[in-house]
């Protein structure tokens, strides 16, 4: 993506796809965003990025729109193609949960989405956040942003934020795979698969999450039962059930000495232990198959 002078955007109604293509494009670039029709000429500038509006999918020239692609192409929308021509699409998809949802309802509309995700209709209005609201709102009502106004400055940390988890996502995935160890945990006639993270580094509050993500991008998620990951609140560990996993139950082991906390939903519990034969035993006595 080369330089960006000018963010050209559809007026009118706002939607979630546009406003976050653009808030991507503001953090990359810090350029004036317009709403309105774009000109031939602009079409053709790679320094005015046209946004879900032109009718054109061009990354050379910096045109994103999705709105001419045929009905059978899979779902998609400004913000996928923004990402994609940043390569940051593919990690996007597998590390945010909220972009196939909102590729589907931006292309596909609500009641198709609903369908899809497996629900009810109501339940697409219901996720509706007031956040949300507001910003489509306010974006909705402006003819043009620039930097310094708070609704562009606003729009941009939510591109920065966004960018950098992205690029975080993928130093922390590297990490855990050189430093965590998967275990096979032995019970009865089966084996526990978990993966273990010692404390090696400065991952901090994420640990739990950059484990998760490491499993993701692994390719185990039907492997996986638990994780174990250094506590951020002290010296021991946390475990907890991956994509919480139906075989384990950590209430079950509440009154383990060395367990000070077990949630009652028996989704993690937190230790002072942190030997790995201890663990693995913690683990075991939460099993319940």
């Amino acid at each position: 993506m080369g330089m960006i002078r000018t963010i050209l955007t559809h007026p009118g109604g706002a939607h979630k796809d546009d406003v976050l293509a653009v808030s991507v494009l503001a953090a990359r670039s810090g350029a004036p965003i317009v709403r309105r029709e774009p000109t031939r000429d602009e079409l053709d500038d790679p320094s005015i990025a046209v946004v879900d509006i032109g009718g054109v999918h061009d990354p050379g020239r910096s045109n994103y729109d999705h709105h001419h692609l045929p009905r059978e192409h899979p779902p998609s929308s400004a913000l996928s193609l923004v990402l994609d021509a940043l390569d940051l699409y593919d990690d996007a998809l597998r590390f945010c949960d909220w972009l196939e949802p909102a590729e589907w309802f931006d292309s596909r509309g609500p009641n198709q989405t609903a369908e899809w995700l497996g629900v009810p209709r109501r339940v697409i209005s219901q996720l509706n956040s007031p956040i949300d609201e507001t910003l489509l709102r306010r974006f909705a009502q402006r003819t043009e942003l620039a930097a310094g106004d708070p609704l562009y400055e606003f729009m941009r940390y939510i591109g920065e934020d966004l960018i950098e988890y992205l690029r975080v996502v993928r130093e922390r995935i590297q990490f855990v795979g050189e430093q965590a160890e998967r275990w096979s945990i032995p019970h009865g006639d089966e084996l526990i698969e978990a993966i273990f993270l010692p404390q090696t580094g400065p991952l901090g509050d994420d640990a739990g999450d950059a484990v998760e993500n490491f499993i993701r991008a692994e390719g185990l998620e039907n492997t996986i039962a638990a994780i174990a990951y250094p506590d951020r609140r002290g010296s021991g560990y946390g475990i907890r059930r991956y994509e919480d996993h139906p075989g384990l139950d950590f209430s079950r082991i509440e009154t383990e000495p060395d367990v000070h906390f077990a949630h009652k939903t028996g989704f993690l519990c937190k230790t002072s232990a942190t030997a790995p034969a201890r663990l693995q035993m913690l683990i075991a006595g939460a099993w319940k198959g």
